[in-house]
């Protein structure tokens, strides 16, 4: 089960774990995109609705997911929001916008999903950032990478309450993602002057990468995630472009 995966890099790594082979349930709010992506991942993939903002939808998407696959073995958290804004000018209407995706989504998907994770000794995987607590704070993306460690934070408390499912942080460096849907829209509605100010201090921190990872070789990881044996834990991958 992928949540998120109406565009970006969640709809790539759906598609892509599809075409190795599994039976993947699309979530995600947009119910026209995930029908898209379904037919495009063919087989017998199925899209559900989803909204991760809202408890009701989560839940009652997770069920009919399950339902159709017979169980869920696996889960890829791929979610998130974020804005440039000083930190000085970043409102408690922000903060709680991108952690209700970045976070909260999570946690509760996670909730829902657990009793069918437990009984298959499955897998979660969540799609962190080196925004996040792996990497050197990003001027201007602030709310992001808070909410980026916190979910990482998350991650770690439910491995300590559920060993019998296997957490993964997976911090993704900056991917290239996939084209017309595909395409990431993490930065849309930016304000492109204040996004230019920012850049440069990006690039002299090292917050970004030398190279763009192809998302081929993040499907990739992913995949390998999911297929290691149970009994191999693997709390934390980092996957990266070229420096």
């Amino acid at each position: 089960m992928v949540i998120g995966a109406s565009s970006g890099l969640g709809r790539c790594i759906g598609v892509g774990l599809a075409g190795r082979g599994d039976s993947v349930a699309l979530l995600a709010r947009r119910r026209d995109r995930i029908e898209k992506a379904a037919k495009e991942a063919g087989g017998d993939s199925v899209a559900v609705e989803c909204d991760v903002t809202d408890e009701a939808s989560v839940r009652s998407a997770i069920g009919e997911a399950a339902e159709a696959l017979g169980g869920i073995d696996n889960l890829v958290y791929a979610p998130a929001i974020g804005s440039v804004m000083r930190l000085v000018d970043t409102d408690a209407a922000t903060w709680t916008r991108v952690f209700a995706t970045n976070v909260t989504g999570a946690a509760i998907a996670t909730a829902a999903a657990v009793p069918f994770l437990t009984e298959s000794a499955g897998k979660v995987v969540y799609l962190s950032s080196d925004a996040g607590s792996f990497g050197p704070p990003w001027p201007g993306l602030a709310a992001y990478g808070v909410s980026k460690a916190a979910l990482e934070r998350l991650v770690e408390a439910w491995r300590a309450e559920h060993p019998g499912i296997a957490f993964t942080n997976l911090i993704v460096g900056e991917c290239a993602g996939g084209d017309g849907d595909s395409a990431t829209g993490f930065s849309t509605g930016w304000d492109p002057e204040l996004a230019g100010e920012f850049y440069p201090q990006w690039i002299s921190r090292g917050c970004l990468p030398g190279q763009l990872m192809p998302v081929e070789d993040l499907i990739e990881v992913v995949h390998t995630i999911l297929r290691t044996n149970s009994a191999t834990s693997m709390p934390v991958v980092v996957a990266r472009g070229a420096p």
